[in-house]
């Protein structure tokens, strides 16, 4: 497992994380990229817990995703099954497990700061932290012809997820686009990325 875990996460993070995954006895199931998350919980029928984490994830949001999935584990057994997901219990949970983590050792000190933000009141999804998410994607290894909704003009024509959208202003932090085949309209979060013709 540790020789597994040195290939998707940074070198002096794998030890830590390797004792987080034994002491809470975790199966760590590494899949291919899925559209809609970077990473899963589940407690089996069994009692078994499965974390599951996306191939494709850098090593810095592999690091910060497969703590999201201990911290739920950790936050369920400890204040039961019944808190919300992304409650409080379990942003406190993720908070401390990240906090030894927060070093320069580990991330570069370029991002450190957006990072140490980040935690003082973590999201659901990293998505959704659009600083925090950009300073992560500079680190993906995968370089395409995508840009982010907030680079596009008002009036420009995008595809997201085989879509064609039309974007249409921003409002307060998201951009308000109206999906062309239908006209209904969608707000996109700024760090969207999309397609552009």
């Amino acid at each position: 497992m540790k020789t597994v875990l040195n290939k998707y996460l940074p070198e002096r993070s794998v030890d830590p994380i390797f004792e987080l995954i034994k002491e809470n006895n975790v199966y760590l199931k590494i899949v291919n990229q899925r559209q809609t998350k970077h990473g899963d919980y589940r407690k089996l029928p069994t009692g078994e817990h499965v974390i599951t984490i996306n191939n494709s994830l850098n090593k810095y949001r592999f690091l910060i995703t497969l703590v999201h999935e201990v911290a739920h584990l950790i936050a369920f057994a400890k204040y039961g099954r019944l808190i919300k997901p992304h409650g409080k219990e379990w942003k406190y949970t993720f908070q401390q497990l990240m906090l030894p983590f927060i070093r320069p050792e580990i991330f570069p000190s370029t991002i450190l700061p957006v990072i140490a933000n980040h935690f003082r009141n973590p999201t659901a999804s990293s998505d959704t932290d659009t600083q925090f998410s950009l300073a992560l994607k500079q680190f993906d290894s995968t370089v395409d012809s995508k840009k982010y909704i907030y680079q596009l003009l008002p009036g420009s024509t995008f595809l997201f997820k085989k879509r064609m959208f039309r974007m249409v202003s921003k409002k307060i932090k998201r951009y308000v686009c109206i999906e062309v085949d239908t006209g209904r309209e969608y707000l996109f979060q700024p760090n969207a990325e999309v397609e552009v013709f």
